[in-house]
């Protein structure tokens, strides 16, 4: 990855955020939107309904996650795939896979968001 897409990550996508009172279908068409990638929510082992709220997802997981219901999650597409995944389990309480656009294959975590696209 060159210098010039790192930067561009850091800057590219920074206010895309994640709000606990957004519907998981929109949540998961905005990252697209900004990421060209499929975000996939879970409720322990089976894909969640897309039509619940991330609040409403965290109060059927078995989790229990101490989150303020108004807290926020910024994304951007210089963060690495774990880690994003790794934000929505602590910050939500919800498990999440970013795969790619058709959403059939994971993500390696190690990739940031951005190289992730640009392997695409």
């Amino acid at each position: 990855m060159g210098i010039f897409d790192k930067i561009k990550d850091h800057f590219e996508k920074a206010d895309f955020s994640v709000s606990p009172q957004k519907k998981l279908k929109t949540i998961s068409k905005d990252f697209k939107e900004s990421f060209g990638l499929s975000l996939v929510f879970y409720k322990g082992n089976i894909i969640a309904e897309e039509s619940l709220t991330l609040a409403a997802l965290n109060n059927k997981t078995s989790q229990n996650i101490k989150t303020k219901t108004n807290e926020e999650l910024i994304i951007r597409a210089s963060m690495k795939v774990g880690v994003v995944e790794n934000l929505f389990l602590e910050t939500f309480g919800v498990t999440v896979q970013i795969k790619d656009k058709s959403a059939k294959s994971l993500i390696d975590n190690k990739l940031t968001l951005g190289e992730a696209l640009r392997k695409l």
